[in-house]
This record gives C-alpha cells, structure tokens and sequence, in this order.
C-alpha cells in the first residue's frame, strides 16, 4: 500500500494540479475576454413595382365558347309514294337552293290520272245537280198550278237536290286530293339553305314518310352559350330574357379561326334558355347572326358555318367610376398592397365586381392616383417599408412635391423663411 500511495503522490498529484490549474486559466481567459458589440442593421424597404390607379368607365364583358346551331334544320321526307325520277344537281351534300326550289320529283304518271278521274267524277256530279235542279224547279211549278195547301219536301225533291249537291262535294273533295297528291311528287323546302345530308338518289322507291335528305336554312345560325349565375349578374339579363323593342339584345362578338386567319362576327342575344341545366348548373343563352353565309360572310371574310366551334364575348353592363387593375395586383379575394406616398405598404380590402386572367375591376377600396403593387411582396405586414418602383424601374418619389399657391394668393410665412 505504502507503494501505491507513494506513486499516486508521486505521479497523480501533479497532473490534478495542472488539470485544475488549465481549467482555472481557460475560465479567466473566457471571463477577461473582451466581447463582440452587436452592430444595429439598418431594414432596407422592399423595392415593388406600381401602377397608378385610374378611375375610368368599363364595360363588364363576359367570355364564354359555342357551337354553332342551324336556327331551322329539318329532314325532307316523302308524302306519297313512287319512284324517284329526278334529283336537283344542287340536292347534294353541302349543296345550296332556294326557297321552293325542286329538289326530288317522284313518277306523277298515276298520279294525273287520278286527277282525271276525279275532274270527271266532278264534272258528272255537276250535270246531275243542274238536272236535279231542274226537275225540283219543275215539280215546285207543277204544285203551284195543281196542287193545294204546302207541299212537303219530298215534293219538291228537295231530299234528292241535297243529295246531289252532297255527292257533287264529295268530287271535288276526290280532286282538290288527287291535284294536291300530285303536287307532293314534287318535293322542295320552304326556305333557302343548304343540304346537310343526302338520302334517296335517281331510281329509287320511296313510300310515304321516307326520309330523303336533311336541309338546314341559311337566313340565320345560333349559337348556345352558358353562361354562370356571377355571368347572368354581369350582364344584368334576366333569367327568363326575351330580346324586344323594351329589352334590347346585348352585342356580341362571335370570334374563331378559319383558313388559318382568326375571324370575328357580330350577333345578338336574343333569348335565354326555358330552365337551367341541373348538371353544370348554367343557363343557356342563344345568339343569332343573320345571314351568315351572305353579308356576315362578306364582313368576316369567311361564313359562320354550322357545326363550328367559336369564342364569344358579350358585351356587358357599364360602370361609370371603376378601377382596372392587372390581375397580379389582387391578393387572395379581396385585398391590394399600396404603396403609400410616405414609402410605407398600406394593406386594403377591395370590392372586386369582375376578375379574369388578365384584369381585376375594382368598385371601392382604391382611389384613382393610389399606387398599386403589382410585384411579389414576401412576408407583407401593414406599415412596412417600401420602395415604388415605375414599369421601367425607376425609383418613384417618396412624397408629392406640394403645389405652387395660386398667383392671386401671397406665399405661406413659412414659404417665405424658407426662402
């Protein structure tokens, strides 16, 4: 043991002496120290870009797609039966015609023959009502020289004139429906149009009620457009609207690309759809343009044809004093970061009456002259510092310079010390 004791005095003493003497100087060393101040950083403000706002009048247009509709499209179809014997070159696919033109014509041979027939039957009826006329004035002659007291009916054959002048109704009922089965071989539109789809060709048998083709007229198309409830309030049209002397019809402008070129043409909303469609919860709303192949035609450079598909923009209600902002200004719903005058951002709630991609239409909330931001701003906070930046970047002044006083007025006592 006394070894051990030795050794430890001997060894271990010193090295707890110098472990406790390091510890002892490194601590002084730490509390001696002098320590860093910490420098104060002055915040830069936020550089933005700005627009002024401008007060001005906007009309709240709605945007919206269509097809294109044949306002009056039917399918030709034979009354009576026979054997087609002539087709119009212009009964073809995409082909045009005018109002009554012959488009097919059936065999009529049977049918002049049962005209004949019934102008017999008519002409006999018609002999045989002046004989019975004839003996009835006769037999009324022969009762006045002969006969006493009132002569019955049957006397003066009055039964058997009726009878023939029935029977003499019923020829020319058999004739005017022989003529009229004769004019329907003939078989025409009542509009002019175009041929959509062709059926029936030279030498074919068609029975009453066959379908020979579909024709659509010209005069006019549609165009189907829905449109949203916030869409309907745009446009200030009600629900059940009906275009009259009372409620003009909104402008519309119909666009769409055809032969490589966009073309535009001009319509109108003439009604709105009977009731609101219960899957996309729109109402339909119809717009006519007249004469689509003729002077829109000329006006666009290319017709508005059926079956195209078109971008439309109707023309909505005005607002007198409204502010149009680019849509990168609004912020959520319903907020616009300003940039103060004094270089601070002021944070305000808006009126948003219209918002697309490109544009916001403010009603309240900003006054025209007030700097809009249009830029990004991290971290945003009421009161914060910030420098306007112009469309170029440039730097926008900080305050407005203060007006000149008026000529006829003396300048400000403390105008004049700074002077």
């Amino acid at each position: 043991m006394s070894k051990v004791v030795g050794r430890f005095i001997l060894f271990g003493v010193p090295i707890i002496l110098l472990i406790v003497i390091s510890l002892f100087v490194f601590t002084m060393l730490i509390m001696l120290a002098p320590r860093a101040e910490r420098a104060e950083q002055d915040v830069r403000p936020a550089a933005v870009f700005v627009t002024e706002a401008e007060a001005r009048a906007v009309n709240l247009n709605v945007r919206t797609q269509g097809e294109v509709a044949a306002l009056i499209e039917i399918d030709l179809t034979a009354q009576v039966s026979g054997r087609v014997e002539y087709v119009n070159p212009n009964f073809i696919q995409g082909g045009f015609f005018e109002a009554g033109e012959v488009l097919v014509r059936l065999e009529d041979q049977d049918y002049r023959l049962a005209v004949t027939r019934a102008e017999a039957q008519v002409a006999q009826r018609r002999q045989a009502l002046i004989r019975e006329q004839a003996e009835s004035e006769l037999a009324r002659q022969e009762w006045e020289a002969i006969g006493r007291g009132e002569a019955t009916p049957l006397t003066l054959r009055e039964p058997q004139l009726a009878d023939a002048r029935a029977q003499l109704a019923a020829a020319e009922a058999s004739l005017a429906e022989a003529r009229l089965n004769l004019s329907r071989t003939r078989i025409s539109a009542p509009f002019a149009g175009r041929v959509r789809e062709k059926m029936v060709d030279l030498g074919q048998f068609v029975g009453p009620g066959a379908r020979l083709g579909r024709v659509f007229a010209t005069d006019a198309v549609q165009v189907r457009l829905p449109l949203s409830d916030r869409e309907i309030a745009l446009l200030n049209m009600p629900t059940a609207f009906q275009a009259s002397e009372s409620s003009p019809a909104p402008e519309v402008t119909l666009t769409a690309q055809s032969g490589g070129v966009m073309r535009e043409w001009r319509g109108q909303v003439v009604r709105t759809d009977a009731a609101i469609n219960p899957q996309t919860r729109t109402l339909g709303v119809f717009v006519e343009v007249r004469d689509p192949y003729g002077a829109a035609a000329e006006a666009a450079g290319a017709p508005l044809a059926v079956g195209m598909f078109v971008d439309a923009m109707i023309r909505g209600r005005e607002i007198a004093d409204a502010i149009v902002l680019p849509r990168s200004a609004l912020r959520g719903n319903n907020q616009i970061f300003v940039a103060e005058r004094d270089g601070t951002l002021d944070i305000r709630t808006v009126q948003v009456i219209d918002s697309t991609p490109e544009r916001v239409v403010v009603a309240s909330g900003i006054e025209s002259g007030d700097r809009v931001i249009t830029s990004t701003v991290r971290a945003a906070s009421q009161g914060m510092a910030v420098t306007a930046l112009d469309p170029d970047g440039e730097p926008l002044p900080a305050d407005e310079p203060d007006a000149a006083p008026p000529a006829n007025e003396e300048a400000s006592p403390v105008a004049a010390a700074g002077q």
